[in-house]
């Protein structure tokens, strides 16, 4: 495990990443999703794709990887395009998973490889919907402090921080960013998915025209037990001949952290 510091704008980060057959021509980058680090990206698909140069990192106030400030997803994709600029070997393939998809989708590679992505707003339990009114009726009457008593058990142990930066980005819709997506991507999703359902897999292959979808059995991290089959798929459908780096040029869409 290695880490690098990322400076973006007047922010500098402390990213933890790692890399498996340095030795490759052509590399991937995995992109985990919220709550997770660069490990489980690393359990799965490890011993795969052997041809390849591996790149595992930890995104900002994940893993061992340093956060300073609430975060946007677009921040996330600067912060990433800097560090990809920092390597000696450019990714080809960026893989994302949930979260990690948006931001992989923001940094618009050759190849994009979507793993059960969010991005599409989905409707909310009434139950959901009530907590985030009275939360915000509290806040309004100065009680946002309390936030953890509002807050999932997913989220119950999150810091500040970070629980600033899931509601920056818990919402956001990415139908027009997946629209606006060019370039080859593959899109496998887990029929099972109860955090990002199979429709919204389905709507962002409709969104992508130069797309292929593969439902494949499982739930949000069915991308574990089909590690081989995607691997197989991104070496059939995404042939090195075919690979160019990624555009390092800067998004004029993404802001400057401050």
């Amino acid at each position: 495990m290695a880490s690098k510091k990322i400076k973006v704008g007047f922010e500098s980060y402390d990213i933890s990443y790692e890399i498996l057959n340095p030795k490759c021509e052509n590399a991937i980058l995995f992109l985990h999703g919220w709550g997770a680090n660069k490990e489980i990206m690393k359990k799965a698909f490890g011993a795969h794709l052997t041809n390849f140069c591996h790149i595992y990192v930890d995104m900002p106030g994940f893993g061992a990887s340093s956060i300073n400030s609430p975060l946007k997803t677009k921040d996330y994709a600067k912060i990433i395009r800097a560090f990809i600029a920092e390597l000696s070997t450019k990714p080809a393939i960026i893989a994302g998973h949930s979260f990690g998809g948006k931001v992989a989708t923001l940094l618009e590679p050759a190849n994009l490889v979507l793993l059960s992505s969010a991005g599409i707003v989905e409707k909310k339990p009434l139950s959901v919907r009530f907590k985030i009114a009275v939360f915000k009726l509290f806040k309004l009457l100065g009680f946002g402090k309390f936030y953890r008593l509002f807050a999932s058990k997913d989220v119950s142990g999150m810091s500040r921080i970070m629980y600033e930066t899931l509601k920056n980005v818990v919402d956001e819709d990415f139908s027009s960013k997946f629209k606006n997506f060019k370039n080859k991507a593959l899109i496998f999703w887990g029929k099972n998915d109860r955090a990002t359902s199979l429709k919204s897999g389905e709507k962002i292959h409709k969104f992508i025209k130069n797309s292929e979808f593969f439902p494949l059995e499982g739930d949000h991290f069915f991308f574990l037990l089909h590690a081989k089959f995607i691997s197989q798929t991104i070496e059939d459908g995404m042939g090195v001949d075919t690979m160019v780096d990624i555009d390092l040029q800067e998004d004029s869409g993404i802001e400057e952290i401050r």
